[in-house]
């Protein structure tokens, strides 16, 4: 390809947008940035620092020193803090909790930004998240916001949880999207909303498969031009 984009893919939770986004960067040869993962491990650091969420003091001090980086690896990427490898450990219960309560916090989310748009300065990245075509690369070479109807997401996410041996039932999966789903659009800070010139891919009748060629074709299409 002749130029290398930023692709910001934002949407809810369970709409295929990481998933998407990891298989997509493959077939680009992109580097694809979960976002989510970063916030998961500032959670994570706030736990290893015992730091509370309601010390900004302390909270501010640990953010100035944060080392966050994304490698790739065939297996998948591997999350970096201050050093350490914590690919496993950002997925455990504590760490996936802490995320959302920290995510909301206006100068965890301004240090976030501000290392996601480093990581995507010369492009060649995808992003996925709630705010990437809105907040943090509002001017990215191409917006994608993925959607899905409610249960057909909590289908997806229920599968996943099942074939990890976890217990819980769709409905309550499916409550907790919907809390989610209002948490996201309702906060203060970067909401999740589709940006005005994002297109538009409704997920729930797509496999995963068609979703990344969709997107693949509308990226190489326009290429084809420029």
């Amino acid at each position: 390809m002749k130029k290398k984009f930023v692709i910001a893919i934002d949407g809810p939770a369970a709409s295929g947008k990481s998933t998407t986004a990891k298989q997509l960067a493959i077939k680009l040869k992109y580097i694809y940035i979960d976002t989510g993962a970063m916030y998961r491990a500032s959670g994570l650091c706030t736990l290893l620092q015992n730091i509370s969420l309601d010390d900004e003091v302390a909270l501010k001090e640990m953010l100035d020193k944060i080392s966050i980086k994304i490698e790739y690896a065939k297996e998948g990427n591997r999350i970096y803090l201050n050093g350490e490898d914590v690919s496993e450990r950002i997925r455990e219960a504590d760490s996936t909790k802490l995320s959302s309560q920290i995510a909301v916090i206006g100068i965890v989310r301004k240090k976030m930004v501000e290392l996601q748009r480093k990581m995507g300065e010369n492009g060649g990245v995808i992003m996925d998240g709630r705010d990437i075509g809105t907040v943090v690369f509002p001017d990215a070479d191409f917006k994608f916001f993925m959607i899905a109807d409610v249960r057909t997401r909590a289908l997806r996410r229920w599968k996943e949880v099942k074939d990890n041996g976890e217990s819980i039932t769709l409905e309550e999966i499916k409550e907790e999207l919907i809390w989610r789903d209002k948490n996201d659009t309702t906060r203060e800070i970067s909401p999740l909303k589709q940006a005005k010139d994002a297109i538009p891919v409704d997920t729930s009748k797509m496999s995963i498969d068609e979703q990344v060629q969709y997107i693949y074709n509308k990226i190489i299409m326009r290429n084809k031009y420029e």
